[in-house]
């Protein structure tokens, strides 16, 4: 069996993929390695987003759970970074999140938090692949009274709201913001913080049907918000994504502020606090050549980590830094949670607007986004990491870094999360960088199909 979890939990199609039988599997395993050394009998929470299939692999989930002897309590709707806040203040043993998150409907995926409300190592995770390749050998079933119980508790969004709220007590009376929540899992709890803050929301995508989640919506599709913050005449747009653990954003203009922006914004506003730790803000190796540039200009350290939020975060830990983050809008506030948090990050960045007073277009001027082209090429998922095995890919690929050396730069991975291998190219001609990546991910796709 090749690796079963991905950058981000284990995901694929739901009941093609993300069987119910491996999502009982991941609880019965899950629940042991997380609460194995319990003296106690232990209690996991579980939240979902809003897609069609969340129930149905939440009480497959939740039945392994069970089978080993942990209680659950189910939260129902519930963001990802709100799972990972109550997991760790809540005297849980462990939290998971039942998600796809930026993802299309018919995918799904599960992802683990440790009682601390960290996400797991590559070692945990690899340990609870291990008892499910060996068909739970070892792990013991329970019977009788020890067989564990699920509480359902659907209230449990107003006190992550209330948490939210008071990290960053700002208050936003006079502002007028669009919120898009993706039909997601912030559908409540993002309009309920902001609005309780004073602000004016035009909230939009907030009624999921369960097949609705990002489609053409959501901090994958920011057409639509970049419209409605003009037609409203609105200060700004937030956008997050189906889980609601990233935050896009849209100026008064309608133009984008993206993750690299949104952290130049927070980061630069934190050091003049003198609240940045160390001056540093780490990000990925995705990040905008002009974010870089921002950091020298600005006597700011930018550390670089491979793409993946819990990358950023482990790095984070490492030195002890206050915000790092993703081009795509996982953004981390370590000293309030543990993990990217849409809402977190969207009242940082109104905090920034309330306090200078100024428009979030002059805020995004702070740095410049060098041309930067990104194609997909869907490939199958077992071969997706092994793209540089075939040489006329990998000849293809130098030869494409030599052209751009010194004038630019050519990013090739794996996605963590899908069947795909994504082609980044930055260079000072947006038309040739984006033929040359367009050329080169075809050239993928057809020497890998």
């Amino acid at each position: 069996m090749s690796r079963l979890f991905g950058t981000d939990g284990v995901r694929g199609v739901a009941n093609i993929e993300l069987t119910v039988d491996l999502a009982m599997k991941l609880g019965k395993a899950g629940a042991y390695v997380l609460t194995k050394e319990n003296k106690h009998k232990p209690t996991i929470l579980v939240g979902c987003d809003t897609r069609i299939s969340g129930d149905m692999l939440a009480n497959a989930l939740m039945a392994g759970i069970c089978s080993v002897g942990a209680n659950v309590v189910f939260a129902g709707v519930l963001p990802t970074p709100a799972v990972a806040y109550l997991t760790r203040t809540g005297n849980y043993d462990a939290g998971v999140v039942i998600s796809a998150s930026h993802n299309p409907m018919e995918f799904n995926g599960i992802k683990f938090f440790n009682r601390e409300g960290y996400k797991l190592s590559d070692e945990l995770e690899d340990r609870i692949q291990d008892y499910i390749e060996k068909d739970m050998a070892g792990v013991p079933m329970v019977s009788g009274a020890e067989v564990g119980k699920t509480i359902y508790n659907f209230d449990m969004g107003t006190e992550y709201v209330d948490f939210i709220k008071s990290t960053v007590p700002t208050n936003l009376k006079g502002l007028k913001i669009v919120l898009d929540c993706a039909e997601g899992a912030s559908y409540k709890t993002s309009v309920k913080a902001i609005t309780e803050l004073g602000a004016e929301v035009v909230a939009t995508h907030v009624e999921p049907t369960g097949i609705n989640i990002n489609a053409g919506c959501g901090s994958t599709h920011l057409e639509g918000l970049c419209k409605a913050v003009v037609d409203n005449k609105a200060d700004v747009g937030l956008a997050f994504d189906g889980d609601a653990d990233r935050l896009l954003a849209v100026d008064e203009e309608g133009q984008v502020i993206d993750g690299d922006k949104l952290m130049a914004i927070c980061g630069l506003h934190l050091k003049e606090k003198g609240r940045l730790k160390k001056n540093t803000i780490v990000a990925t190796v995705m990040s905008n050549l002009g974010f870089f540039i921002m950091g020298k200009e600005e006597d700011i350290v930018i550390e670089q980590t491979k793409v993946g939020d819990r990358y950023v975060l482990e790095r984070m830990k490492e030195i002890d830094a206050s915000i790092g983050g993703e081009q795509s809008g996982h953004i981390i506030f370590l000293e309030e949670n543990t993990t990217g948090d849409g809402l977190l990050s969207a009242l940082h960045f109104l905090e920034v607007m309330v306090d200078t007073g100024k428009k979030a277009s002059e805020l995004a001027s702070v740095m410049t986004v060098l041309p930067q082209a990104l194609v997909n090429a869907k490939v199958p998922n077992s071969k997706k990491n092994s793209y540089m095995d075939y040489p006329v890919i990998a000849e293809a690929i130098r030869e494409v870094e030599a052209k751009f050396d010194g004038a630019g730069r050519v990013l090739i991975r794996p996605s963590g999360t899908e069947p795909l291998v994504r082609v980044m190219i930055e260079g000072k001609d947006q038309e040739e960088i984006e033929n040359e990546a367009k050329k080169l991910a075809r050239l993928i796709v057809e020497t890998m199909n």
